[in-house]
């Protein structure tokens, strides 16, 4: 069948205990095309994926690669056909070496039938320059970034033969600097005619990557477009089932006096000072460009990050600097971009980790007050509507959304005045994203004061009544919401950040 699709899905449907979690779903692949299954956790995604790489069997229809059915379930079954799958959640062989995890199970061996080492990392290194990855391929897996790992696996896969490559949320565990070598590593896949299905939820890479787009909700294909036919409001829009704007939660206007008040930081010695204020029942934004200074600044704030001079008052009490510990002492809760790394505790409950910034305070002679940590944790997790099993869930089981909550909730267990959010929402779905805003507009109105530092240029300007914009560690501009409801707010923002010529809006303190 010559003029076959690479991948050909066709009325998959799949249910778990009588409940169905994927409606027939049909959709083809081309030769050298990218398809971004995009949608919400739940929406069906990953069931797809397991589908057409053989792991999971499919109640009805069917999946063909080149015209040849997969007649049985199983992940060799696919490989033969040519299908792999690079998971969300790596599984290299850390103490091996990058060629040895590259050949694992089909190993090289010479005449007298041992291991022939140099052949193979030979073979790694030329596998490796194809995606122009500059790596020793004998050292051990272990020490590469997620990053890299991950292309060693993609490596891998197409040198085992791949002809159809899924992608499972490939961005969730790398840093932004990162990403573009993916970029680069998915165009020249592209070009070598391997057909590829890429599930995120971020429209920049939507835009970045795919020849189409197809959306799930709740189980079922509710939009297939090319991508240029595809701008963000209408993938949102298919994605939660209403319009993008609905996102972002009215705003309360009116604030109160000043609650934080920063005053000459530097975060760098010799560098540049930072000032600014933020009202009770405000939410202050700042933006910038990765590396111009924004999570150092509330990171100095908060005191994780030694800062080199300058005040911090909250409610025009002293903070000392470089000293979480007052910090939180004066009401100043802070939630780390990495929620997974440096956030939470994935093994522990729901309960544990909501009592872990305040553990102290539940604590006498030694002994935690089981009765009263219950109490707190559980009517600060309400507060922030998390949805669990109950407080004894693991973490580590909760969806990327509800972990976020857990980490904003857990500060709420004591009297809490300024929250410090480093991208609050990154690896959240978009519906989870409207409740966590929710959340965040919630707190601020009930007095806290709110700083928010993200890259999402849309979240930045829809939730705040102000956004700071950061370059070189120093704020260089300020748009109030006036200026953010214009209607080239996010074309002054990135002109700020990136230093082009542009009136420059003076931040003005109180």
């Amino acid at each position: 069948m010559v003029d076959a699709p690479a991948l050909a899905v066709s009325g998959v449907q799949k249910s778990y205990g009588g409940v169905l979690v994927l409606g027939p779903t049909t959709f083809e692949v081309a030769a050298g095309h990218v398809t971004a299954l995009a949608g919400e956790n739940g929406a069906g995604k990953s069931t797809v994926l397991k589908i057409i790489s053989g792991q999971v069997h499919p109640e009805a229809g069917e999946v063909r690669v080149f015209g040849e059915q997969l007649l049985h379930s199983d992940p060799q079954s696919a490989r033969r056909l040519g299908v792999a799958i690079v998971p969300q959640e790596l599984a290299p062989y850390p103490e091996l070496t990058v060629y040895e995890n590259i050949f694992v199970g089909r190993e090289i061996r010479n005449r007298a039938h041992m291991l022939d080492r140099g052949e193979m990392a030979k073979q790694a290194r030329k596998m490796l320059e194809v995606f122009e990855l500059d790596v020793d391929p004998r050292q051990k897996m272990g020490r590469l970034s997620t990053a890299l790992v991950q292309i060693v696996e993609i490596a891998k896969a197409t040198t085992w033969g791949a002809r159809v490559l899924l992608f499972d949320e490939p961005t969730s565990a790398i840093a932004d600097h990162e990403v573009g070598r993916l970029y680069s590593v998915i165009r020249r896949l592209r070009e070598q005619g391997v057909a590829m299905v890429y599930t995120t939820h971020r429209m920049a890479e939507i835009q970045e990557v795919a020849d189409n787009v197809i959306v799930l909700r709740d189980g079922k294909l509710v939009l297939e477009a090319d991508i240029a036919n595809a701008n963000e409001a209408t993938v949102v829009r298919a994605m939660v089932g209403h319009d993008m704007d609905a996102l972002f939660p009215e705003q309360a206007m009116s604030t109160g006096p000043v609650r934080l008040e920063v005053r000459d930081l530097q975060v760098e010695r010799n560098g540049p000072t930072v000032s600014f204020d933020v009202k009770q029942g405000e939410i202050l934004g700042i933006g910038g460009l990765v590396g111009g200074g924004r999570t150092e600044i509330v990171e100095g704030v908060y005191g994780i990050r030694p800062s080199w001079g300058g005040t911090i008052t909250v409610d025009g009490e002293p903070v000392r600097r470089h000293h979480p510990s007052s910090a939180i002492r004066f009401g100043l809760s802070f939630v780390p971009e990495d929620r997974k790394g440096a956030g939470l505790v994935l093994l522990r409950s729901v309960l544990d980790n909501g009592a872990l910034p305040h553990l102290s305070s539940f604590t006498r002679a030694g002994w935690i007050n089981r009765q009263k940590c219950r109490s707190e944790v559980g009517r600060a997790m309400k507060a922030v509507k998390l949805s669990s099993r109950g407080l004894g869930q693991l973490v580590g089981t909760l969806s990327g959304g509800n972990q976020q909550k857990v980490v904003l909730g857990r500060w709420l267990t004591r009297d809490a005045r300024v929250l410090l959010l480093d991208e609050p929402t990154r690896g959240v779905d978009v519906g989870a994203r409207g409740e966590i805003y929710s959340v965040i507009r919630d707190l601020a109105v009930s007095g806290l004061a709110v700083v928010v530092v993200s890259s999402d240029m849309p979240e930045l300007i829809g939730l705040s009544h102000r956004v700071l914009v950061v370059r070189e560690d120093k704020i260089v501009g300020e748009l109030d919401r006036a200026a953010l409801d214009a209607a080239d707010a996010q074309e002054q923002i990135f002109r700020l950040a990136s230093g082009q010529e542009i009136e420059v809006l003076k931040p003005q303190m109180s």
